[in-house]
C-alpha cells in the first residue's frame, strides 16, 4: 500500500552553496566544454550566475524545488484506475521549504506528481534539473505580460510566474484538464508539471508555474513563433540578418508562410479542433500555439528516417483500431517531448498550445469592449472563447499545407 501524501510540513535540502559546489567538483571540465559547445544556441537567454539580481532568488527557488520534489519521491502518489483517475484529495497536500525568509510551497502536489508519471518523466531527472547545482536560464520574453520566464539550464522545463487568478482558475480546471490529457494522449496542450507559491521576507506571495517547453531540444531551431489568429500588437522587430538572438516572432511575422506537414495535416488540424473546443468549454481564450522551425538532416526525411517511430510512451486505453482513431492517435518520434514534435517532409515542427488560464470574466468583456472601439476594423486577441477558438483553428488551416 502506498504512503499517503504528507501535508504541509518544512523539510531539510541541500543548501544552494552546497550543490553548487558538489556540481564544480565533479563536472567542472565537462560543463566547461558543454557552455562552449551550447553558447551559440543561447544567445537571448542569460545565465542567472552570481552578481545577477535574481541570483539569491533563483537558489532559494531551486533549493525549495529540490526539496518540494523530495517529497513527492519519498511519498509517492498511488496508481489509481483510469475510470477513477481523479479525487478531490489530490489538489491537497504538499509540502514548504523555508529559508532565509524565503518560503516555497506546492499547490496540489500529488496530482502533479500523478501527471509527471503519467508523462514518463522520473522525479530524480525532474529534481536534478530544477535543483540546486546548475544556474537558471533568464528568458527575455516578447510577450506584453509583466510576467517574468526562465529555463532550466538544459532548457527542457520552462518556468513563468503566475497571478493569483491564474493559479485559482488552473486549479479549478486541473481535473479536467488531466482527464482531456488521458483522452487525448496526443493533446497540443502544454505539459504543465507544478504550481508553486513563494514568498521573499514579508514581502507579498507570488506564484509560479513550471511545464515542459515545447521548444526542446533546440540546438538546430531556426525560427519561433507565438500564434494567436489576430493581429493587433502581433509584430516583432527581427533580429538583424546573421544574427543568433533567440527572438519569439508573432502573427504578422509569419505573412506569406506557410507550415508544409504532408500527411500529418489533416491529423494536425483534427488535435486543433478538439483541443480548442475543450479551452472552449473551460471558457479560457487569449492562449498561443507556439511553434519552431527545425530543417531535416537528407537521413531524416521520408521512410529512410533515422528516427525510430512508435506509438506515444505509454499510450494507455486504446483497446481498439476504433478507439485509437477516435482519441486521434498518431506515430510518434523516439524523442524527448515527442508530443510536441510533427515531422513534415522538410522540417521539423515543434507544436503546443501555451498560456491557458485567462478566463473570459467581467474583466476580459470590458477590454474587449475597449478594443472594439480603439481598434475598429481590425483583429485583437480579446474575444469570446468560442470566436477565439475557431479563429484560431482557421488560421492554421490556412497556413498550413
Amino acid at each position: 500500500m502506498a504512503a499517503p501524501s504528507p501535508g504541509p510540513r518544512e523539510i531539510l535540502a541541500p543548501s544552494p552553496e552546497a550543490g553548487r559546489r558538489a556540481a564544480a567538483s565533479s563536472s567542472g571540465h565537462r560543463g566547461l566544454l558543454w557552455r562552449l559547445r551550447d553558447k551559440q544556441c543561447r544567445l537571448g537567454l542569460f545565465e542567472i550566475g552570481p552578481g545577477h539580481e535574481l541570483h539569491q532568488l533563483m537558489c532559494l527557488m531551486q533549493a525549495g524545488l529540490w526539496a518540494a520534489t523530495q517529497v513527492s519521491r519519498d511519498h509517492p502518489p498511488a496508481v489509481r484506475p483510469t475510470a477513477h483517475p481523479w479525487t478531490p484529495g489530490d489538489t491537497l497536500g504538499g509540502c514548504s521549504f523555508s529559508s532565509q525568509g524565503f518560503e516555497l510551497g506546492t499547490l496540489a502536489g500529488p496530482a502533479f506528481a500523478r501527471l509527471r508519471r503519467s508523462l514518463g518523466l522520473a522525479e530524480e531527472d525532474y529534481q536534478a534539473a530544477l535543483g540546486p547545482g546548475r544556474p537558471y536560464l533568464q528568458f527575455l520574453s516578447t510577450s506584453k505580460s509583466k510576467a517574468s520566464f526562465f529555463l532550466s539550464h538544459d532548457q527542457r522545463f520552462f518556468l513563468k510566474t503566475l497571478r493569483s487568478r491564474e493559479v485559482q482558475a488552473l486549479l479549478a480546471h486541473l481535473p479536467r484538464y488531466v482527464h482531456h490529457l488521458q483522452r487525448h494522449p496526443h493533446s497540443l496542450l502544454a505539459r504543465l508539471l507544478g504550481v508553486h507559491s513563494l514568498r521573499v521576507a514579508r514581502g507579498k506571495k507570488k506564484y509560479f508555474i513550471v511545464m515542459q517547453s515545447v521548444f526542446y531540444p533546440a540546438g538546430r531551431i531556426s525560427e519561433r513563433y507565438d500564434i494567436k489568429g489576430c493581429e493587433v500588437s502581433r509584430w516583432v522587430e527581427p533580429a538583424p540578418e546573421g544574427s543568433l538572438l533567440v527572438l519569439v516572432l508573432k502573427d504578422l511575422n509569419f505573412q506569406g508562410k506557410t507550415i508544409n506537414l504532408g500527411p500529418q495535416r489533416s491529423w494536425f488540424l483534427r488535435q486543433m479542433e478538439l483541443d480548442t473546443a475543450f479551452l472552449r468549454e473551460l471558457n479560457v481564450l487569449d492562449y498561443s500555439l507556439l511553434m519552431a522551425f527545425q530543417r531535416l538532416h537528407e537521413d531524416e526525411r521520408g521512410s529512410g528516417s533515422s528516427l525510430i517511430f512508435r506509438t506515444a510512451r505509454s499510450i494507455r486505453g486504446a483497446q481498439s483500431a476504433e478507439e485509437s482513431g477516435a482519441q486521434n492517435r498518431r506515430l510518434l518520434p523516439d524523442a524527448p517531448n515527442a508530443l510536441h514534435i510533427v515531422d513534415g517532409p522538410e522540417h521539423r515542427y515543434f507544436l503546443g498550445l501555451v498560456d491557458l488560464t485567462t478566463v473570459y470574466g467581467l474583466r476580459k468583456r470590458l477590454e474587449q469592449l475597449w478594443k472594439t472601439l480603439r481598434y475598429p476594423g481590425r483583429t485583437f486577441s480579446t474575444v469570446s472563447p468560442a470566436c477565439y477558438a475557431r479563429r484560431l483553428c482557421q488560421w492554421v488551416e490556412a497556413h498550413t499545407e
